[in-house]
């Protein structure tokens, strides 16, 4: 199996140049000038458009359940409508119940994700602890390839990991080599704002913002980063969207500390007063933690995209239906949290990232793709065009445009937050392992042609001890 792109300017994180590419077999096999056609060779004409890595999302929630309900969109569903969007790999998270075993949480997410279109790989939750969490953490890490564990600072009372499993996990972490990421909100103080605000008698939409102020992201952002500076370990903190979580990555970056973060469209564009509309089942649409913000939190957010504080943009793609968010009509705090966006994140940020000035081409890349690709240790194999690299591409047609609604979305999804936005600069194809799996339109997403991606680990604490001491060890005299 064989595909030519032809005559499109190709564009890394890094350069950008005129070239032929090769796929065969699932791998890029050769880039160049004027190459030879091999026989039986699909060609694509990409005259007038960008060859870029697939995107890769690496914050989605197929299929979870969560708050008495189970996502709407499935590991197919999610994935064919990521490759309509650009997107050719995902990064999921399987989330134990407390008390659950990891690795039989493990085991069912695995499971779940056998129909993906399109190739994934997964976070695992740390919601409890015990010594046979630190152990199934080595189990994960060395057969079954996770480098990342998520940690819920937010969801008292189900998910939230208290500052002792926080310790306690960022220390295996560091041991095993593996990413410790943060959902960064003080779950205790929303937990208080959320009960003082519905004895108040506020019980709609308006309220989730209120209950979860920028401070309680701040507060959370630097407490995450202070354990994680303490311990030595690195650390990545999930969908910021407040520009206090902001200057605490900000501050610790410019220590030397390793702290990455990543940022959601959404949170770049859409502001607080979503949740005021007169519409409930609107304004509920855009119920998801951390909640969108005042418009003074998204410039300060594209200022980390354009300073490099800020690394990545992910979805959080965790949609609910309307009659899904229903179950807290009379309750804020029990609508389900989630949006959709796995289809639109690329687009989104093109329209308004790269078409405004605000970014260049090659950060888009960084940001949709390679640092994803090199933080969570895919790189090259997925973030990068060059020769044995994954054939996942996306051909970019700058000028093809797009109204985003939810009448035409291929998300499983009855609301949209972007409903109604004409974005310029769309994939016009996708290849995911060096097949077309969007063609102008067409989808021909395949149930269970994803791939499970194993992501090997960073040396660990040990293992760089052990190097150094080596290195640092006299050499033997001769007698």
């Amino acid at each position: 199996m064989s595909l030519m792109i032809r005559g499109a300017t190709v564009v890394t994180h890094e350069e950008s140049y005129p070239a032929d590419v090769l796929c065969v077999d699932g791998r890029i096999q050769a880039i160049g000038q004027n190459l030879d056609v091999p026989a039986g060779c699909e060609i694509l004409d990409g005259s007038g458009q960008y060859l870029m890595p697939g995107g890769i999302d690496p914050h989605t929630h197929m299929q979870l359940p969560f708050m008495g309900t189970v996502a709407s969109d499935d590991f197919f569903t999610g994935t064919a409508a990521g490759l309509a969007g650009g997107t050719t790999s995902i990064i999921d998270f399987v989330i134990p119940n407390p008390q659950q075993s990891l690795l039989e949480a493990f085991h069912t997410w695995r499971g779940w994700a056998e129909k993906s279109a399109s190739d994934y790989g997964f976070h695992v939750a740390i919601t409890w602890w015990s010594e046979q969490v630190a152990e199934e953490m080595g189990e994960l890490v060395a057969k079954h390839g996770v480098n990342s564990f998520k940690h819920f600072m937010a969801y008292k009372n189900a998910i939230m990991a208290a500052d002792d499993t926080l310790v306690a996990s960022f220390e295996r972490c560091l041991e095993l080599g593996a990413v410790p990421t943060v959902h960064a909100e003080n779950g205790e103080l929303v937990y208080h704002l959320q009960q003082k605000l519905l004895a108040q008698g506020m019980t709609g939409p308006e309220a989730h913002p209120l209950s979860r102020p920028p401070q309680v992201e701040g507060e959370a952002a630097s407490r995450a980063i202070r354990i994680a500076e303490t311990l030595g370990t690195p650390v990545y903190l999930v969908h910021v969207s407040t520009r206090e979580a902001l200057d605490e990555i900000t501050y610790a970056r410019a220590k030397g500390q390793p702290v990455y973060g990543e940022v959601l469209p959404g949170h770049l564009l859409i502001d607080d007063s979503v949740y005021r509309h007169p519409d409930w089942s609107t304004a509920a649409g855009y119920v998801m933690s951390p909640p969108f913000r005042p418009r003074e939190h998204q410039e300060a957010l594209w200022r980390g995209l354009q300073s490099g504080n800020l690394h990545t943009t992910a979805t959080d793609h965790c949609c609910f239906c309307a009659d899904q968010k229903g179950a807290g009509s009379n309750d804020f705090s029990r609508i389900p949290n989630g949006t959709a966006g796995i289809e639109d994140r690329m687009a989104v940020l093109w329209d308004a990232g790269v078409n405004s000035g605000r970014l260049s081409m090659h950060e888009f890349v960084a940001l949709t793709s390679t640092n994803t690709a090199k933080i969570f240790n895919l790189f090259p194999r997925k973030g990068a065009i060059r020769v044995g690299a994954d054939a996942d591409l996306v051909l970019w047609d700058p000028q093809g445009t797009r109204t985003i609604s939810a009448k035409t979305h291929h998300q499983r999804v009855d609301f949209n937050i972007f409903e109604g936005r004409t974005v310029r600069g769309i994939p016009s194809h996708t290849i995911s392992q060096g097949r077309l799996v969007w063609a102008d339109g067409d989808l021909r997403a395949e149930a269970g042609a994803g791939r499970y991606l194993e992501r090997p680990a960073y040396p660990s604490v040990f293992e760089v001890l052990s190097r150094r001491a080596e290195h640092q060890r006299p050499t033997p005299v001769e007698r």
